[in-house]
C-alpha cells in the first residue's frame, strides 16, 4: 500500500532528549530526536541494545518523561501534562503492545480486553459485541472463555493486540512484540497487524530487533547512540 502523503500527523517528537543520571555520569539515551510518524504508517524503531529505541517508544507513550523537547500527539503536546492528564490521554488514545504480554492473568481473553473499556466507560452492550468483533479479528472467537495460562504465546500475544485496539487508539506502540514468539506465531501476529493497517489505516510503530518486523515495515528507523543514524521515510515525511 502507498502511504498517503496527505494523512494527518499522528506523532510529532521535537527536539526530544532523555539523560540519565545527569548529575553523576550522564547517559543520553535518546539524543536530541526529531521524528514526525503519520496516519497509517507501519514503521519499525531498529538498532542495536542501547541504542534508545525502547526509551523513545515509551517517551512517545507518555510512559517516560522527557529531560528536554516535546512529544505532540495529534496535535496535543503531552509534554506538561499532569500525571492524571497523561493517564487519561493514553487510556484514550494510545494502544500498547509489550514482549511480555501484560496479561492480567486472573482474567480471561474477554475479560483482559474489556477491561480497558470498563475504564472507559462504555456501556456494557458496546463492550460486549466489541471484544466478540475483536476476537474474532484476531482469530480467537473460540478463546473468550481462556485464561491465559490456557493460551500459547502467540495467542497471548494476539489477545494482547486486541485489548491494545478495545479503546479505539489514535496508533499503537509494539515493544518487541515478537521476541518471545516462534517463526509461525509471529508470523501469524504480523499478518493480523498489517491487515490492522491496511484495512483500518491503524499506526503501527514497533521497537525491534525481528528481522521477521523490519522486513515487513514500511518504514525504518535507525536508531544508534539516541540518535536517528538513518530513515528509510519518503523525504515528504521526515522532519524538516
Amino acid at each position: 500500500m502507498q502511504q498517503n502523503m496527505e494523512s494527518p500527523t499522528i506523532i510529532d517528537v521535537h527536539n526530544l532528549s532523555k539523560v540519565y543520571n545527569p548529575d553523576t555520569i550522564p547517559v543520553h539515551a535518546v539524543n536530541n530526536v526529531h521524528l514526525h510518524l503519520k496516519r497509517g504508517e507501519f514503521a519499525a524503531l531498529v538498532g542495536p541494545s542501547g541504542s534508545g529505541k525502547t526509551t523513545l517508544l515509551n517517551l512517545i507513550g507518555g510512559l517516560d518523561t522527557p529531560t528536554t523537547g516535546k512529544v505532540v500527539i495529534n496535535g496535543t503536546d503531552i509534554t506538561g501534562m499532569s500525571s492524571n492528564a497523561l493517564i487519561d490521554f493514553r487510556l484514550h488514545n494510545i494502544g500498547f503492545v509489550f514482549q511480555a504480554f501484560n496479561l492480567i492473568p486472573v482474567l480471561t481473553a474477554r475479560e483482559n480486553i474489556e477491561f480497558i473499556m470498563l475504564l472507559q466507560k462504555v456501556p456494557g452492550r458496546e463492550r460486549e459485541q466489541r471484544v466478540l468483533e475483536l476476537l474474532e479479528s484476531v482469530g480467537l472467537s473460540d478463546k473468550l472463555n481462556a485464561r491465559p495460562t490456557q493460551l500459547s504465546g502467540g495467542q497471548q500475544q494476539r489477545v494482547a493486540v486486541a485489548r491494545a485496539l478495545a479503546s479505539k487508539p489514535q496508533f499503537i506502540l509494539a515493544d518487541e512484540p515478537t521476541a518471545n514468539l516462534d517463526s509461525h506465531s509471529a508470523s501469524t501476529l504480523l499478518d493480523i497487524m498489517e491487515k490492522l493497517n491496511r484495512e483500518e489505516q491503524m499506526t503501527f510503530l514497533f521497537s525491534t530487533h525481528d528481522q521477521r518486523v523490519i522486513e515487513r515495515a514500511r518504514r525504518v528507523i535507525t536508531l544508534v547512540d539516541g540518535r536517528i543514524a538513518s530513515d528509510s521515510a519518503p523525504t515528504a515525511l521526515r522532519h524538516t
